[in-house]
């Protein structure tokens, strides 16, 4: 699938949005304007037209960094999944099913979910057995 020049600079701002955003002079930045701002409508004695910008940027600034935080989150996972499956990939006693589960419907991933409790529930049972030998 190939992304459009527009397509990878919008996801490159995005990234970098979501990079500088992460950072802790980001977050006392924010904290220092949101004060000055209140300072600034505790003088005005609460105007309306001050609090209706605040509220207008509050919430234009929440909604591009809901689509900011969404886009990096995507991408991160896609590159987690895609190591996972080379590690099921070249792990030669690996299920190869589970390369690409997240295609699979519901109840394919409780019959394989049920099967990994049985599994583990398997393993762990001899271990306590020991256990109480002992």
């Amino acid at each position: 699938m190939e992304r459009s020049t527009s397509q990878l600079l919008i996801s490159r701002f995005l990234h970098w949005v979501g990079d500088m955003t992460a950072r802790a002079g980001a977050a006392a930045l924010v904290a220092a304007i949101v004060i000055g701002l209140n300072i600034v409508l505790i003088t005005t004695n609460y105007s309306a037209r001050w609090e209706a910008l605040f509220a207008t940027v509050s919430a234009s600034i929440t909604l591009v960094m809901l689509f900011v935080i969404q886009h990096t989150q995507n991408r991160q996972q896609a590159v987690i999944q895609l190591k996972l499956d080379e590690l099921i990939r070249s792990s030669p006693e690996a299920d190869n099913i589970l390369v690409h589960l997240e295609a699979a419907d519901d109840i394919e991933l409780i019959e394989l979910e049920q099967d990994q409790i049985a599994l583990h529930s398997a393993i762990r049972e001899p271990a306590v057995e020991d256990e109480f030998q002992e």
